[in-house]
């Protein structure tokens, strides 16, 4: 005699065997004016914690206008609606918190670049004159 508590369906979020390295589409439910829409949040996924229990969860990262964002969000919470796997990737960690700072120096190196380009054009300029 099961009885279903919750409005999610465990076994299906089971059986999406997330990991970090996955490309993922979170669709979010979020509250608006006491309606209801979906928000789509796609992005990697670094990390998976707390296993298959009730209170699991994953953080997903995606760059949106330059910035990094994370969110993290409940593995089997009634406000995610639907998470798509939209690409497997083979990493060698369990954990890919290392991604961050790899985009903070690819952002640095970019920095260094552009203010590099400042200075030549403005030696160009002092030239000219």
């Amino acid at each position: 005699m099961n009885k279903v508590i919750s409005p999610v369906n465990i076994e299906e979020r089971r059986k999406l065997d997330l990991r970090a390295g996955d490309t993922v589409k979170v669709w979010q439910k979020i509250a608006e004016k006491g309606k209801f829409r979906l928000q789509a949040f796609e992005g990697l996924v670094l990390a998976r914690k707390h296993g298959t229990e009730a209170g699991a969860t994953i953080t997903v990262r995606r760059v949106a206008s330059g910035v990094g964002v994370e969110k993290i969000f409940p593995l089997y919470s009634p406000m995610v609606d639907k998470i798509e796997v939209l690409k497997r990737s083979k990493v060698r960690r369990a954990k890919l918190y290392h991604v961050r700072e790899k985009a903070a120096k690819e952002i640095s190196r970019q920095m260094r670049n552009l203010r590099m380009q400042k200075e030549e054009v403005v030696e160009e300029v002092a030239e000219a004159k």
